[in-house]
């Protein structure tokens, strides 16, 4: 049976599901937000040490203002509703992706978040905003531009240096999107038809399923 410590999810398809219900598209977004708390849950209660969750791209400020000034209020109230519950649960909150764009109150409940959680060991949970793994690479390099090039020092120096075991991706599309790609070297990838905010944990445990039976073998027999 394979392990599954590291699992990243890239939440794909609140757009469309608002749509086929005749909701404008933010109302995609705010219900997918729900299910990451139940994401959290399925994790914690089967021993997965690492989340890492797709919010929000460095090409999603490609969308109209008035969506992305939606989703960065959800981000924030987001993180001031959660916050006594990651506490209690013991989730880590922290972030990957450059943070520096964003409003000086929503970085401040985002280390806010981070301070409070920073001893919790039950689940460390990534979420990606503002985040690219091109964007990512290119922060490391020239933050090592005094430093010998390895795989290990850039594997060190990436916003989450743990390999990536199993990749979802929901709403039906099969590509990375520019998401975590090096810590996705050798992960296994799963694709569902399933828009986000219909995604479940029944339905997550069967995939987890069917990845701790599958044959892993790195390069090798």
């Amino acid at each position: 049976m394979n392990e599954l410590k590291h699992l990243a999810i890239i939440m794909d398809g609140n757009g469309r599901w608002a749509k086929k219900r005749g909701f404008i598209r933010t109302k995609g977004h705010e219900v997918g937000a729900l299910a990451v708390e139940m994401m959290c849950e399925f994790c914690i209660n089967n021993d997965i040490e690492i989340l890492s969750l797709y919010a929000f791209s460095t090409e999603n400020w490609k969308r109209p203002k008035s969506e992305v000034d939606f989703l960065m209020k959800l981000l924030k109230d987001f993180l001031i509703s959660r916050r006594e519950k990651f506490v209690k649960n013991g989730i880590f909150f922290n972030t990957i992706g450059d943070i520096t764009p964003f409003s000086d109150d929503l970085k401040a409940e985002i280390l806010t978040l981070k301070e409070l959680t920073k001893t919790n060991n039950k689940l460390k949970l990534n979420l990606a905003i503002n985040y690219g793994s091109r964007d990512e690479l290119v922060r490391v390099i020239n933050s090592l531009k005094n430093s010998e090039i390895s795989e290990n020092s850039i594997t060190n120096a990436l916003d989450e240096s743990a390999d990536i075991d199993l990749l979802v991706r929901t709403g039906g599309e099969k590509r990375l999107s520019n998401f975590m790609l090096w810590q996705a070297s050798y992960a296994e990838l799963a694709f569902t038809d399933t828009l986000w905010p219909d995604f479940n944990q029944n339905e997550l445990a069967k995939i987890v399923s069917e990845f701790k039976g599958k044959n892993r073998r790195f390069g090798g027999i």
